[in-house]
């Protein structure tokens, strides 16, 4: 079976955007995605959307044009875009289509996330009680990993700091300007451990990637980016989640560590193999449990990679090279199709200043989501 390849990429520049809406920010990538391409909407012939907060994907063929496109909305917490990647790709390796759209963009207002129970199958009162406030849960987990794996809060603000340091790089990052490690941990505490450069935001901003038949690349004579897996998990038995109504005593696994596990095997490489790597980094201790999630080190490790640079944009593996989550903020829609925008940059080696070194040829992008959903992508050149 060919492979699906990764042929145009757009970015609408994460942060806030006033004047514009969450769809505005969404056609400008697709527009762009369309010109790196080099085709025109018309030749679009389907497409996947995914917005939590601003409104419905397929409403942008008002904009992009009324060509009858078949256009599915995708809604899924944080892993929206991933799924949206997902389930285009699975289109096109169908054999039903040779090019089709992947989209996601979103506009959220300032503060935290604001969660409903019911959309989560929970009773009102675990809103009441304070159970939804998701800066809490995080802070929790990382409490109960830094104590089972010797992780310290140094670690956490070593994650910022060079997601902030990164960010200078990407001009579609939000927060671009460098933050010091004392800075960091002597800021104001949101939910013991984390500070509050530890956290993301909530953010605007829109993603577009166009995919297509390895026949319809080569038709287009675009480099072959190509899509090597694309995995998408739930979570099971005993996994520790967002918005879980109770815990396991006894851990079990987890949504991350399946979709993980499905990508490498679809792609036939293994973790020793990814040259540059996007995690989900909502705060900056899951780029901490993530790293071992994902396979690239045991628990526990991260210490010593953290303060030994192994994630450095010249280290070992360069781990979310545009500052991630940490210095982009997180329109829910975009951000997990942000990760496979960057890699692709990366693939091409036009990152600039944040550009992985040795001429890299694998990339791996990450994606979790309440309620316990992950997506990973796999990229080759």
């Amino acid at each position: 079976m060919s492979d699906v390849c990764i042929v145009g990429i757009g970015i609408h520049p994460f942060g806030r955007t006033e004047g514009l809406s969450g769809l505005d920010q969404g056609v400008f990538a697709v527009r762009q995605s369309l010109a790196d391409a080099g085709v025109e909407w018309p030749a679009i012939e389907f497409a996947y959307g995914g917005s939590d907060a601003a409104g419905n994907p397929d409403t942008m063929v008002e904009r992009l044009g009324l060509t009858g496109v078949q256009f599915i909305n995708v809604r899924n917490g944080c892993a929206a875009g991933g799924s949206a990647l997902f389930s285009t790709q699975m289109a096109i390796k169908s054999g039903e289509f040779d090019l089709g759209l992947a989209v996601g963009f979103d506009k959220h207002p300032r503060g935290a996330f604001n969660a409903l129970p019911s959309e989560y199958n929970l009773p009102e009162w675990y809103g009441e009680a304070g159970y939804m406030i998701t800066t809490q849960f995080f802070g929790a987990k990382i409490t109960r990993y830094m104590h089972e794996h010797g992780i310290s809060k140094t670690s956490l603000g070593r994650v910022s700091e060079k997601a902030f340091r990164n960010a200078i790089h990407a001009p579609h990052a939000w927060r671009r300007e460098p933050v010091d490690l004392q800075t960091i941990m002597d800021a104001p505490l949101v939910s013991d451990p984390y500070t509050k450069f530890m956290f993301c935001s909530p953010a605007e901003g829109g993603v577009a990637l166009i995919l297509a038949s390895e026949k319809k690349a080569r038709e287009l004579g675009k480099p072959l980016i190509r899509l090597k897996a694309a995995a998408m998990r739930t979570r099971p038995p005993g996994s520790f989640e967002v918005f879980a109504p109770s815990i396991d005593i006894a851990r079990g696994g987890s949504a991350t560590k399946l979709a993980s596990a499905a990508a490498f095997e679809q792609a036939g490489v293994g973790p020793e193999d990814i040259a540059v790597a996007q995690l989900q980094d909502t705060e900056a201790g899951a780029e901490i449990m993530h790293m071992a999630e994902n396979g690239f080190c045991r628990d526990g490790e991260q210490e010593a990679w953290l303060a030994e640079g192994r994630s450095e944009i010249g280290g070992t593996l360069p781990v979310n090279t545009d500052g991630g989550c940490l210095a982009c903020g997180e329109p829910i829609g975009a951000s997990g199709l942000r990760q496979v925008y960057e890699n692709v940059v990366q693939l091409r080696g036009h990152g600039g200043g944040r550009q992985a070194p040795g001429d890299p040829k694998t990339a791996y992008s990450h994606v979790y989501g309440a309620p316990g959903v992950s997506a990973v992508t796999i990229l080759q050149r």
